[in-house]
Formats: structure tokens, sequence, C-alpha cells
């Protein structure tokens, strides 16, 4: 593994006793540079290695729906690291009562995590490390490029970033090695996971069932992979935008869930040799995804409009007053209640399949600023929305995706108009000209 992946996160020296590899942002076995990083470290003390996910009772505004996901992700996973004689351990509770009592009970020397910019993820690791008397270190398995070393700021858009993730890919895209079959056990009987009991004691909104039509865990997500690439990575480019057919990659809920390294997307996109096609792709999966990470990472007001860039905060200021034309309640957001059929069917097919069209995404978002009586209302009701329903909310792409299309962030300005100011305005009209609106509407018809 790249060194530059490691950053310690509390020091020591290594003792005898196990590993564990408190997992988080990136749930699955292959493909890992966290879980590769703590067998690596066990192997070399002749130690025990295990895997351990605490299971918050609740996550933000997640719902049922992405926590059966993950839940089925993980039995999957506990099956798989069983066959390399691995023990899995699912906590339920709080990351800062339950890791530690699990790191002084199990005698562990030494916790691996996992990479993630948010702020509830820093809050958990921070509250951890001070309450073990082991080492902490930390692997950024989720970017290609690890957020640490690519950039020391806040970038102002792809166009800063992109020359500094280039400049690096060529020492951090490479080939992972295999996981081993663990040759040292692990002691103590094997630990059972009641997993229908685990996914009912949660605290979590159960109005929203699992989405129908995406299947969890690390084997669907290699399949979604192989569909992508064997029938619509060519097309890309030209298909991306249309929201009224299968153009997209299908990927994003697996590389939220880390059930698929965005790594190993990265490698099979350019054994593909698929021409601009695959630079699309590419531009999106690796600058415009780590940029979201960069965001997130440097900028901890990143859910709030005081997290948008100063000359966004200034043109929304300057409309605060302006007459909206419409004024609708989150009820009546969350009911796809409105006026605008086009919007109403974006909302539902994000409510039904647990995911929108990202063109359809953009159009939404700025369409809530419009009819909202702040930005800053129409911020919470866009990030509540998105994480409520989205498998893959509650994510830096989703925060970044709303905030670009409320707040400009990552954007310019442009032309002033009402409401918006100078941030980027969108219409039903513009939707026209690149889909078959109708042809979406019917689909997401009530």
């Amino acid at each position: 593994m790249n060194p530059g992946r490691l950053h310690v996160v509390r020091g020591g020296e290594l003792a005898l006793g196990p590993v564990v590899y408190w997992m988080s942002r990136d749930q699955r076995m292959r493909d890992n540079w966290a879980l590769l990083y703590a067998q690596r470290m066990a192997i070399q003390s002749e130690a025990p290695l295990a895997v351990v996910f605490c299971l918050a009772p609740r996550f933000l505004d997640a719902s049922l729906r992405p926590y059966a996901f993950m839940l089925e992700g993980l039995r999957q996973l506990a099956s798989k690291l069983e066959e390399k004689a691995i023990p899995f351990f699912l906590l339920p509770g709080e990351p800062g009562g339950e890791l530690p009592k699990f790191v002084r009970q199990s005698r562990c020397s030494l916790v691996v995590t996992d990479f993630s910019p948010l702020s509830i993820n820093r809050a958990w690791k921070q509250t951890v490390s001070d309450r073990i008397s082991v080492p902490m270190h930390e692997v950024d398995a989720h970017n290609i490029v690890p957020c640490r070393r690519a950039s020391a700021k806040r970038e102002f858009g792809a166009y800063t970033l992109r020359p500094k993730i280039t400049r690096m890919l060529f020492e951090y895209l490479d080939e992972f090695p295999n996981l081993r079959r663990h040759p040292v056990p692990w002691n103590g009987p094997p630990f059972r996971i009641p997993w229908s009991s685990s996914l009912a004691s949660l605290k979590v909104d159960r109005s929203v069932p699992p989405a129908d039509g995406v299947v969890p865990g690390e084997q669907a997500a290699v399949r979604a992979l192989e569909r992508f690439l064997e029938h619509r990575l060519r097309a890309y480019d030209e298909a991306r935008n249309d929201p009224t057919i299968e153009g997209q990659s299908g990927l994003s809920p697996y590389l939220h869930f880390g059930h698929l390294s965005a790594q190993r997307v990265a490698l099979e996109v350019r054994r593909a040799r698929a021409g601009q096609a695959a630079a699309v792709f590419l531009e999106e999966l690796i600058v415009r995804r780590e940029l979201s990470d960069n965001y997130c990472w440097h900028n901890p007001r990143y859910d709030t409009f005081e997290g948008f860039p100063a000359w966004a905060q200034k043109t929304l200021n300057e409309h605060r007053k302006d007459k909206r034309e419409h004024l609708y309640e989150l009820s009546q957001f969350d009911a796809a209640a409105i006026h605008d059929e086009l919007w109403n069917a974006a909302q539902r097919q994000m409510v039904r399949s647990g995911k929108m069209h990202g063109y359809m995404r953009m159009y939404w978002a700025k369409k809530i600023l419009e009819w909202s009586r702040s930005p800053e209302e129409a911020l919470a009701i866009g990030l509540y929305l998105n994480d409520r329903y989205e498998l893959d909310g509650r994510d830096p792409n989703g925060y970044v995706g709303v905030a670009w299309s409320i707040g400009g962030v990552h954007d310019r300005a442009w032309a002033e108009r009402p409401v918006f100011g100078k941030i980027r305005y969108m219409n039903a009209n513009g939707c026209r000209r690149k889909f078959n609106v109708k042809a979406y509407i019917d689909t997401w018809s009530v």
C-alpha cells in the first residue's frame, strides 16, 4: 500500500495483541486498502485480525431504506470474511461507547479505520481515539488519491483540483493485492449476529421501505460494474444526461456504501479503452467525486448557508425579499404535490426507487430554492429529502450536489435574475431541449 494513504490518528508503540479494523465507510472485503493494511500489520505481529462495525441506532436523516441495504451488504460481507478466517463483529450502539469497550475486552494492540470527511464520522473518530490507549491508524480506502494528500486547502472547483489529482494518479492508481486467509485464529467462540433483530432495533423512520431493483452487496456491485462496462460505458458521454434512458452507471449506491472501490472502477474503465466516453466518466468518478470530499474535509459548514462561497452568499442575500411565484412547505415537496409535474416526477422517482437521475437532481434542487422562503430553508429541505430517500444520501456528493444547485459551490456567477441572483438557473424549457420531458413524467406519474 502506498504510505500516502496512511494517517496516524493516535500514535504509540505496537504491543502484543489482536488488530481490529473498525470498518465504517468502506464496507467490502475486496480492494480495500484499510483491510489490507490491517492484515499486514496483524501478520507482522503474528496477531489475530477482526473486522468491527458499529451500528449506530440513527445516522443523520437515514430511514429504514439505507439501513436495510447496508445491513444486507454487511451480512454478505461477514460470510465472505469467515472464509478468510477473519471474524466480523456487529456492535449495536454509538462507536464512542462500543468500540473502546471492544478494544479493552479483546486486548487489541492496534485499531485501523477508514477515512470520511463528514463531521459525524470525524467526531466519532476523535471520541474513540480519546477513549482508547492503543494506536489508531486511518487509511483512505475510499479516494483514489487520498483526500489529505490531494490538496491541503478547499479547492475553488474542478479546474483547480484536477491538475493536482492528475499529477498524483500514477502514484495511487495501482492494482490491489489479494486479501489472504488470515494465518492466526481469533481467540474465543464464533460471534453470532442477530441480523433481523439488529434491523428491528433501529430508531429510524420506517415509513420509507427498502428500494426495489437495487441489490446490495459486493457481488451485486461487481455485476453492476460489469453491466455498465459491457452495455453503457461507450455511449456514456452522449446518454448520461437523458433521464428517459438507462445511460448512467448505476454505481452510486455501491460507491457510497463502499461495496465497490472507486479505484477498481477506474482500473476497469481504463482497460475498456472506451475513448471519450471513458474520459468523461473518469472525470466524474475521480475529479468531481474527490472534489466533494475536499469540500467537506476543508469546510466544516458544508451543509449550511455559511459554507457557500462569499459571492453566492452575497447574491442570495441581495435577493432574499424577492417575490416568489410559488411557495411550498416541506410536506408538499415530500408528497410531490406541487404545480410542476416535472419536479413531481423527479421526487417520485427518488421516493420509489431510492435514486434520482443526476441531471434531474440539479433541476429538483434548484426549484426548491425558487419555491422556498429562503436559501437556508431550501438547503434544509433539499438535504432532508435527499438523505431520507436516496440510497446514496448522507454523502459528500449529496451535500455538494445540493450546495452547487442552491449555493453556487464549485460554480461561477451567472446572469442575475429574481430569487436566484447570480446562481445558475434551470427551467423546464431547458430540460425539454435535453430530453423527452413527457416520457419522463409518464414514467413516474401517480
